[in-house]
């Protein structure tokens, strides 16, 4: 890929207070875009924004709860008028909550289905009218290997991932000839702070390490590389397919 293939591009990227959205602001700012940073936690937010000042990449900050329909349409809003248009969206921001069905309360599960697939939904109807307009973009939705598989105790968010990855695939035939595409991640175990719990014990460490065929947990910024391949122009025939990126894991 060309050195700063992205410049002059607008990366939206939600979730990105830490973790797998932190890493691909960084690796999309490194390729030349402006990176608007979305999340709730405006401390984090920042915390990632002075990591990009530190790499002379333009970034704002816009703290939103992508899973309001209000929320996103002021989010576009401000967007528009402080950056302009996003070429580039990556619904990233999601929540867990591990329990079983029967003690799974409905405001439990709707928290987890609105983050994670609804806010999907939400983005992507507001920001992908100008990317088609334009005849160029890139929707890039953050979904899981726990998309492709069921696990106890995490039925709201398998469900969720699961959608969101047919989401990826519906919106990409309904754009396939405007030059849009839309692309899911489905990353596998990675070492960011949200499992840090399960590094840090060791039985749950060597379970999912003895579970893992490459025996090691992901590099956060591996995600940063994907998405960013995803934008250049040697992915213009990738469109609603998803990306593992799991050590393995789904071969078994």
């Amino acid at each position: 890929m060309k050195e700063n293939f992205l410049k002059g591009k607008l990366a939206l990227i939600t979730g990105a207070s830490r973790g797998l959205g932190r890493e691909m602001a960084r690796s999309l700012g490194d390729d030349g875009a402006s990176i608007a940073l979305v999340g709730r936690a405006q401390e984090k937010l920042k915390e990632t924004q002075e990591l990009l000042k530190g790499r002379s990449i333009k970034s704002e900050i816009f703290v939103a709860d992508i899973s309001l329909e209000s929320e996103v349409l002021n989010l576009k809003r401000d967007v528009d008028t402080k950056m302009g248009n996003p070429d580039i969206l990556i619904n990233n921001a999601g929540t867990a909550i591990r329990k079983d069905v029967v003690e799974f309360g409905l405001n439990e599960w709707q928290t987890v289905i609105n983050t994670n697939l609804t806010g999907a939904f939400i983005m992507s109807k507001a920001f992908s009218p100008h990317m088609i307009e334009l005849g160029w973009g890139r929707i890039i939705n953050i979904t899981s290997i726990m998309a492709n598989v069921g696990s106890p105790g995490r039925s709201a968010y398998c469900a969720s991932k699961s959608g969101l990855l047919a989401l990826t695939k519906c919106m990409a035939l309904e754009l396939a000839n405007t030059g849009v595409t839309v692309m899911a991640i489905s990353p596998g175990f990675y070492a960011t702070d949200l499992t840090a719990p399960l590094r840090e014990d060791p039985d749950k460490n060597a379970s999912l390490m003895n579970s893992t065929p490459m025996g090691k947990w992901g590099k956060p910024e591996d995600i940063g590389k994907i998405a960013s391949f995803i934008c250049s122009d040697g992915a213009d025939f990738m469109t609603g397919t998803d990306i593992l990126s799991d050590g393995g894991w789904l071969a078994q």
